[in-house]
């Protein structure tokens, strides 16, 4: 393979139910089928509907590059800046996982400008960089007039990129400590009962990355309580609803609110998505 991860051709979605910051539900886009977490894979682009891109990077890929082939996709793919950053990080595990998780950025953003705005341009030129201070450090942004979210855990990287903020959050599956899980759901409450719901069944992992994710999605990550998202529903295409906590809503008041979550355990993997 080249120095170039390989872009294969995008997917798109069909239509699934959504959610709101008051348990509100109605037509969103699907997000199923758009996320695929294959190791052997390096790259995959798909849209989620209209506004809305995400890209995986196969981390297990990427580590077991020689490091000249390693080298080649730095250079091709990071701006100066960002290959000075990489060459910081000393830990080889955490340098793998920070390229892994620009390289999705990056790329989401050129397919989604590509599609969207009929920019085009090497993904070098597209420079991710995060929030330096203020109650949203450490939120990703990036030198284009879109939103992105980046996470990853284990063998992926996942990265979204839409017009409007995106949170994003994938974790490989865990035991819970059941004093954990106790703490994860003890404030979500379904909005009403039904053959339909089913959040009574959704697994604590999936549970942390739903809340992880609407607080990503305000980047606020964990400097806020997970508790502070109340999950109300859960329906069985995978569309999640949830409210917000006093201190969320407070905190969240001037940011537009999402409208739509998803969430879903993919090939032992729990991954949400907010937007």
């Amino acid at each position: 393979m080249s120095t170039a991860l390989t872009e294969r051709p995008v997917t798109g979605a069909g239509p699934v139910t959504g959610a709101g910051p008051a348990a509100r539900a109605g037509p969103v886009t699907c997000v199923d089928g758009a996320v695929l977490l294959d190791p052997a894979r390096p790259l995959h682009l798909a849209h989620a509907g209209p506004g809305l891109t995400i890209a995986t990077v196969s981390i297990d890929w990427l580590r077991d590059q020689p490091s000249g082939r390693l080298a080649g996709i730095v250079s091709r793919h990071l701006s100066p800046g960002e290959r000075e950053h990489a060459a910081a990080l000393r830990l080889p595990k955490r340098r793998v996982e920070w390229l892994a998780g620009r390289l999705a950025a990056k790329h989401a953003v050129r397919v989604h400008r590509r599609r969207r705005l009929g920019i085009t341009g090497p993904t070098r030129d597209i420079s991710v960089d995060a929030v330096p201070e203020g109650p949203r450090a450490g939120k990703p942004r990036v030198n284009a007039p879109v939103e992105i979210a980046i996470s990853h855990s284990a063998g992926f990287a996942v990265a979204a990129c839409g017009c409007r903020p995106v949170g994003i959050d994938v974790e490989r599956h865990r035991e819970i400590s059941p004093v954990l899980a106790r703490r994860i759901s003890s404030v979500d409450r379904p909005a009403a009962a039904g053959p339909h719901d089913r959040l009574p069944l959704m697994p604590p992992p999936l549970r942390w990355t739903c809340k992880e994710a609407v607080l990503k999605y305000f980047g606020f990550g964990l400097r806020v309580d997970v508790r502070e998202v109340r999950l109300t529903g859960w329906r069985p295409d995978g569309g999640f609803t949830w409210s917000p906590g006093p201190a969320l809503r407070s905190a969240a008041a001037a940011s537009p609110w999402p409208g739509h979550g998803w969430a879903r355990e993919i090939g032992g993997y729990a991954l949400a998505l907010v937007w």
